[in-house]
């Protein structure tokens, strides 16, 4: 019997346009309500996270920066963390400045940017529809080196995007040089919508995430299986994308989206439908009848 289910969020839970459907959040409720407690596991800043979790009424943790982070919702209180020092991401600013590539950087509170582009600009049109305590905090500067230097945030990662693959390769080697930090290899161009008006606009872009040593989704979820007392076997892991490999691998069920990325579907015990079918939601409904 399954007894956690850790779910990604964007190209996850989350549909193409950023919503948790009405479907999915049922499909959520009837889980909890046949005791699989349900997760939230996203490269996402807290803030950001706890809109989301609020909304499928996930009340007691949530794993933030790809694992940076456990987030504990009913005491307002960060349980577990492996954040990035000071001066390995200015170092990794520099090297973005020098090469003129775009980058924003993720504290446990908002997103610093120097420009609305990549994810940053997504983030930004899904915040329009939203109230302003549940926006996601952006925060853009015209100094990023300065602004870094000057402050104490907790940084959990640092994402790094071109449209252009041979520029986009041409960093990635140059940030594999740095040491001890995690370079996410992403070999695919990541694809998101958003609407204006009546238009629906493709944001393409390739992109990598840097985190500190052993940053992991799975490392944060053995953390929370020793605090839950939960047997690996009773884990469901759902994703779509590299930085939910090695908690699809390990969970006691690994669910790869219908659209993801093809080492991703290797990896998994299970392909669902996409995201933007509801395949969250069929994975849960399906699990709950069998429960019932």
């Amino acid at each position: 019997m399954y007894k956690l289910a850790m779910i990604d969020l964007d190209g996850t839970m989350l549909n193409q346009y950023g919503i948790v459907t009405e479907k999915t959040k049922e499909a959520i409720r009837k889980a909890q309500e046949n005791g699989i407690e349900v997760i939230i596991a996203s490269g996402r800043p807290i803030d950001s996270i706890k809109t989301i979790a609020k909304e499928i009424k996930s009340e007691k943790y949530f794993i933030s920066g790809n694992g940076a982070i456990i987030y504990d919702i009913a005491n307002d209180a960060i349980i577990y963390e492996n954040t990035l020092k000071k001066q390995k991401v200015l170092d990794i600013i520099k090297i973005c400045e020098e090469n003129s590539i775009y980058y924003n950087i993720y504290t446990e509170k908002e997103i610093i940017a120097k420009s609305l582009q990549c994810n940053v600009l997504y983030y930004h049109k899904e915040n329009l529809t939203k109230s302003e305590e549940d926006k996601t905090h952006i925060n853009i500067v015209e100094n990023a080196y300065d602004y870094i230097a000057n402050r104490d945030d907790k940084i959990v990662k640092i994402t790094i995007c071109d449209s252009n693959q041979a520029i986009f390769n041409s960093i990635i080697r140059k940030l594999k040089e740095v040491s001890d930090i995690e370079v996410l290899d992403v070999s695919h161009m990541s694809r998101k919508m958003i609407r204006q008006g009546t238009e629906e606009i493709p944001i393409e872009y390739f992109y990598t995430e840097i985190s500190a040593k052993n940053v992991d989704k799975w490392n944060a979820i053995e953390f929370l299986q020793e605090k839950l007392d939960i047997k690996t076997e009773e884990i469901i892991a759902i994703g779509d994308n590299i930085n939910d490999k090695k908690m699809i691998q390990n969970a006691g069920l690994g669910v790869a989206m219908g659209q993801s990325h093809p080492e991703i579907k290797e990896n998994s015990n299970l392909i669902t439908l996409p995201n933007y079918e509801d395949g969250v939601a069929e994975v849960l409904i399906n699990i709950t009848e069998i429960l019932q």
